[in-house]
């Protein structure tokens, strides 16, 4: 019988230490909640500011490159060469003496070209060019008609060959 006493008791203390340790857990549980709700806020605006940190290094590393690419075009304009080519390129300056070339609609434009299917055959077109230089050069001699206003002040005036004896 003794031994049935002392095993009642140590079932009492592992049901007090059970008890106790449970009340122990649930109290670390609260204050782990709690914790968690009231820095919740904090940690949020950590992660916020971390986030407008991050972009603001990507501003500033995108500024030091613009910065970087402004004064390697300052020191091309310091360069006597550089500026002197700018100059002959963009404004057509030249020296005393130079001859220059103006090539005017030397690129093709942006011409659309439709979608055709393309023969391997060769085609060849029933047409009389002299025949059309021929009427082309008739209806322009022939024409009575007077330009309009728009197309006199395009149009540069005819000067009459020298020894033809007219005047303008």
């Amino acid at each position: 019988m003794a031994t049935e006493k002392a095993k009642k008791p140590s079932k009492r203390r592992s049901l007090v230490v059970s008890l106790q340790a449970s009340g122990f857990t649930a109290t670390v549980l609260g204050l782990i909640v709690t914790a968690v709700i009231v820095l919740s806020p904090s940690l949020q605006v950590l992660a916020e500011q971390r986030q407008q940190i991050a972009e603001l290094e990507a501003q500033l590393a995108q500024t030091d490159a613009e910065v970087l690419a402004l004064e390697d075009q300052l020191a091309r304009w310091k360069d006597r060469a550089f500026v002197e080519t700018q100059a002959r390129s963009r404004l057509m300056f030249v020296y005393p003496g130079d001859i220059t070339y103006l090539v005017l609609d030397d690129l093709p434009g942006d011409v659309e070209e439709p979608d055709a299917d393309v023969s391997d055959e060769v085609q060849v077109t029933e047409v009389n060019w002299r025949e059309a230089l021929l009427g082309s050069y008739l209806v322009a001699a022939t024409t009575t008609a007077v330009p309009e206003e728009e197309d006199r002040e395009m149009t540069p005036e005819l000067l009459p060959a020298p020894g033809s004896g007219t005047t303008p």
